[in-house]
């Protein structure tokens, strides 16, 4: 894979040059995206910044997201071709920081459930994930350094661990959604898919304008962290819960204190709220393609908008206020518990085989509704990646990377 930082000190050191950085994003590029097929479209000519912390460094950019030179398609046939006038916010801070948003990644329609070409780099024969598809399969196929997702359910977390990548969903609009398609306004989150975490770090630090994040080894405090195994939805399959305990073993190993969680019925009441207010809120988001062309939507998303239109707005305020009262418990059980980050699963299973689904979110919808700040980290697979997730509390999203890195470089030394 491509390391941003990597990258960035070979540029600093005067051994490569950004334009030569953007080349070499290019060439893996045109060797994987025939086999992947990632992208829906690729800038020929880029204008390549030789200024800036990002300069040299290639994006992929969801299709969900606007920008101004590249076509924005939603993973949908009644946008083909269509041309936004303007970057979305996070596309145009990237610019400035001298990236290049070389290309657009593919998505699911809308964001939804209808899955797209996208092939698995690192698990041939299962899926990528989804909706961000195509950003977590370019990232694992080297194509680049650094792509944005965004999540409504699990669509960030989700295809980074299933596709053996670093996924980060930031805390709640911590980067701004303006210029992204709407599916739904409370839960729409942008994240990112990098190499490593401290690939991730320093982009969102970047991104968000935040002081860069201690990651050293010699940073004060070791995280404590709290064990959960979800009982709140349908148990996890095998393969995911071993290697969580693999992780917790290394954990062990480097010093780090590992005790079992539990969330309170208030936070756990939440999970079965997610879908009343995601689908009343996207029955609005998306009422003028429904309206309009209905037919020309794929089916999931038309059978389920379809459906959504019988949510109530009762039903939708009640969900909310279960949801706000399950944020104030989940604050007060990080605030008072005897940890500091929670470490679960990243998702109940390897990628499904083949590609009639996009896989199960049940293990990221929760924590999306919480709006806290989320990281999957890679973990070895017998047959395909998986992913072990670190949850913090909301706005702690420096703590959230850096108890992830303590478990990337757990692990890692567990591998040796």
């Amino acid at each position: 894979m491509l390391s941003l930082l990597s990258l960035r000190r070979r540029i600093e050191a005067g051994t490569l040059t950004p334009a030569g950085a953007i080349a070499l994003a290019r060439e893996a590029v045109a060797a994987h995206e025939p086999d992947i097929a990632a992208l829906v479209s690729l800038d020929p000519a880029p204008v390549v910044p030789t200024q800036g912390p990002l300069a040299g460094i290639a994006v992929g950019v969801k299709d969900v997201i606007d920008t101004a030179d590249l076509p924005t398609q939603l993973g949908a046939s009644i946008y083909a071709g269509w041309r936004p006038k303007a970057d979305a916010a996070a596309v145009a801070r990237l610019r400035r920081l001298g990236a290049v948003a070389l290309a657009k990644t593919t998505t699911t329609a809308f964001a939804f459930l209808d899955p797209t070409e996208t092939r698995n780099p690192r698990a041939p024969g299962r899926t990528p994930g989804g909706s961000s598809a195509g950003s977590a399969a370019a990232v694992a196929a080297g194509m680049f350094p650094l792509a944005l997702g965004t999540q409504t359910g699990g669509s960030v977390i989700r295809p980074a661990a299933y596709c053996g990548v670093v996924g980060v969903k930031p805390s709640f609009r911590l980067i701004p959604t303006t210029g992204v398609k709407c599916f739904s306004w409370t839960l729409d989150t942008l994240g990112l898919f990098t190499a490593s975490v401290p690939d991730a770090a320093h982009a969102l630090a970047l991104m968000t304008g935040r002081p860069e994040i201690d990651l050293s080894e010699s940073a004060p405090g070791t995280p404590r962290f709290g064990l959960l195994i979800p009982d709140f939805c349908e148990a996890a399959e095998a393969q995911p819960l071993e290697a969580l305990r693999r992780a917790v073993l290394a954990l062990e190993a480097a010093g780090a204190t590992v005790r079992d969680a539990a969330l309170p019925r208030a936070v756990t009441a939440a999970f079965a709220q997610h879908g009343t207010i995601q689908d009343f809120e996207a029955a609005q988001a998306l009422a003028w393609e429904f309206d309009h062309h209905r037919e020309a939507l794929p089916p999931l998303l038309r059978a389920h908008l379809d459906a959504a239109q019988d949510i109530d707005a009762a039903a939708y305020d009640a969900a909310r206020r279960v949801t706000h009262a399950a944020r104030r418990a989940l604050k007060t059980t990080f605030r008072e518990g005897a940890f500091d980050v929670i470490l679960t699963l990243s998702a109940p299973g390897q990628a499904p085989q083949g590609f009639a689904s996009t896989g199960d979110s049940r293990f990221n919808r929760l924590w999306t509704l919480m709006g806290v700040p989320c990281v999957t980290i890679p973990m070895p697979g017998d047959e395909a990646p998986l992913g072990v997730q670190v949850i913090a509390p909301f706005s702690e999203d420096g703590r959230a990377l850096a108890a992830a890195h303590f478990v990337e470089r757990a692990v890692s030394r567990a591998l040796a």
